[in-house]
């Protein structure tokens, strides 16, 4: 997938279907099996490719040697990571369907925020992003 960057303020329908940005349209195709996962404290969702949320599991156990089927705690995370992310794809008209159960525990409701974030995109309530962003101080965290 080519990175996708950028902050877009879209709408979620009444049926969960939420329209992706020009950009991260022409980065995927309707074949592209995308996987919609929760945050870890389910302040957002995050949208991968299978591939790009295979690497991201991947990467999660590197930092503790690798995934270890032998390790119970290990295997229990994996369940729990595999068990709340969702197939989805793009629709003909450039749109992807977020499943409810999702968007009740990131409190998606209507008005959402797409950010860009290199090998994936994140969807945000736009509340939330607004005062996520607000908390932030770019400087701080470069320049400390």
């Amino acid at each position: 997938m080519t990175a996708l960057f950028g902050e877009y303020r879209h709408k979620v329908d009444a049926k969960g279907r939420l329209t992706l940005p020009s950009p991260f349209r022409k980065a995927l195709t309707e074949e592209t099996q995308l996987v919609v996962v929760p945050s870890t404290k389910n302040e957002f969702l995050s949208v991968y490719t299978a591939e790009g949320f295979e690497t991201w599991v991947d990467a999660l156990f590197e930092k503790r040697g690798g995934f270890n089927p032998s390790d119970r705690m290990h295997v229990l995370a994996r369940t729990k990571l595999n068990a709340s992310a969702v197939s989805s794809s793009m629709d003909s008209v450039g749109r992807i369907n977020l499943a409810s159960k999702q968007r009740e525990l990131a409190g998606l409701d209507k008005d959402v925020v797409l950010i860009g974030n290199t090998d994936h995109f994140e969807i945000w309530d736009a509340k939330r992003w607004d005062e996520f962003q607000s908390s932030i101080d770019l400087d701080a965290l470069l320049f400390s």
